[in-house]
């Protein structure tokens, strides 16, 4: 598996030639060019001082005589008196100012420098809203009602307004949250119906807490009234909780009917949490942010069936058949790999499964096209992101076995935050606990042990043949 993360650098140069001429209204007087030339230079590597200068040529009498007979081929005598005379005649006229602009410009067009690699086009996109927690990432895969989902992203909004310094704008917050609990009330009962009968007890007391309760939308409200960033952060978090609290009421199962080809694999029909232990090859420790050194360290990864059923529930099996307990790992380009299980018990060679964004079924052995527009609803470019290598026989195909933690980089990335390898693999679930500890795991340490602590009712094995 390999991390192709840099492209080459689109280099050109522009050049921009202005001629100003001055020329007076009467025809006898002589005539004066002004040069201004401007140059505009992308090419790295060079001069940066002179990038994008701008130089004004006033030529003087002598240098004048000379650009004259350069210019028109023959001697030009220019006496003072007249040089005296014209600036007068300046003053005293309106002078017809006539601007000749010549714009010269170079692309090099079919050059190799100019051709956009993979995933380059984020470069051109720099307002995309990626999901840079799991936490976020997770909350927006949930397949829930249209309504959820516009009170989720007009709370949404309200963390990048958070993020405009000095004066940030409560008005505008303020106006995101009336909506957001006008939608809810108004909508209660539309909210509740889409929630199973057997659930929609719990669904209520959710809602009522969502509306009404200590960490819901009155209390963000008042925390902006207050103008108290750090309060509004807070209670922002907090209701949005709620807000996928609810949201996973309303999603008991997948949105969609798998292919019928597809009932061979293991499935995960929703939510499910696996918890790593993880052990020091030379027994050193682990140091905890704010805590004591450890000799082992937890990790715990949410699985997400809602937008990779088969590849989330493949890892979920292996997992609790203890297949990764003893796995080694390794840091490699931007990630933590696990080895490839050669020596140990294998799942399925599941189809490459990514789930574009405003789609309601996952795509199959196939990859994202970034540079048109195409972003999966589980992002690569996201911290502690797991997903799984390809095959060694098929990029079409994942492992059967290995998988990686993916240490997204900004500045490793493009100008939108897009990662290199986004739409690439198959990404099925975030480090939800733990982060810190996967910068400090180096190539030796190895998974002491996995568990599925939650979602083993969802999980669905394929029948025995």
């Amino acid at each position: 598996m390999a991390f192709p993360l840099s492209s080459s650098i689109i280099s050109h140069s522009h050049k921009f030639s202005i001629n100003v001429s001055i020329t007076p209204s009467a025809w006898n007087q002589t005539f004066f060019p002004t040069r201004s030339i401007s140059c505009f230079n992308g090419i790295r590597g060079e001069d940066p001082a002179r990038t994008g200068c701008t130089r004004i040529i006033s030529l003087s009498k002598k240098d004048l005589q000379k650009e004259l007979v350069r210019e028109h081929g023959f001697p030009f005598s220019l006496p003072m008196s007249t040089f005296s005379q014209t600036m007068r005649h300046i003053k005293s006229l309106i002078a017809i100012i006539i601007v000749s602009v010549h714009i010269t410009f170079f692309p090099m067009l079919g050059s190799d420098s100019w051709s956009i690699l993979h995933a380059r086009a984020v470069l051109y996109s720099p307002d995309t809203k990626v999901p840079r927690t799991g936490e976020v990432a997770l909350r927006r895969a949930i397949p829930a009602n249209t309504t959820m989902k516009t009170i989720q992203d007009t709370l949404e909004d309200i963390s990048y307004l958070l993020r405009i310094p000095q004066r940030k704008p409560y008005g505008t917050m303020e106006g995101n949250v009336k909506k957001a609990l006008k939608i809810a009330v108004d909508e209660k009962d539309l909210i509740l119906a889409s929630i199973p009968a057997e659930l929609r007890e719990k669904g209520s007391l959710v809602h009522a807490s969502l509306t009404d309760g200590k960490g819901g939308l009155q209390s963000l409200l008042q925390s902006i009234r207050d103008q108290d960033a750090d309060k509004v952060s807070v209670n922002l978090a907090s209701t949005l909780d709620t807000v996928a609290e609810l949201e996973l009421l309303q999603a008991p199962g997948l949105s969609f009917l798998l292919p019928e080809q597809f009932l061979q694999y293991p499935r995960l029909k929703g939510r499910g949490t696996v918890e790593f232990t993880i052990e020091k090859g030379d027994g050193s420790t682990f140091s905890r942010i704010g805590g004591e050194e450890r000799k082992t360290a937890t990790i715990q990864i949410v699985l997400d069936g809602y937008s990779a059923p088969l590849t989330a529930g493949n890892f979920a099996k292996l997992v609790m058949d203890g297949a990764y307990n003893g796995a080694k790992l390794s840091c490699v380009n931007q990630a933590v790999l696990s080895d490839n299980g050669v020596d140990k018990k294998r799942g399925y060679s599941v189809p490459l499964e990514i789930m574009p964004a405003g789609q309601f079924e996952p795509l199959y052995k196939t990859t994202l096209s970034v540079q048109d527009g195409e972003l999966p609803v589980l992002p690569l470019s996201v911290y502690g992101a797991v997903a799984m290598a390809h095959s060694e026989v098929s990029d079409e195909y994942s492992s059967p076995y290995q998988f990686f933690f993916y240490l997204y980089d900004k500045r490793s990335a493009g100008l939108g935050g897009i990662s290199f390898d986004e739409g690439q693999f198959s990404v099925f679930g975030y480090t939800t606990v733990g982060r810190d500890i996967l910068s400090q795991i180096k190539s030796g340490d190895f998974v002491s042990s996995a568990k599925l602590v939650e979602g083993q009712d969802r999980l669905v094995l394929p029948k025995e043949s």
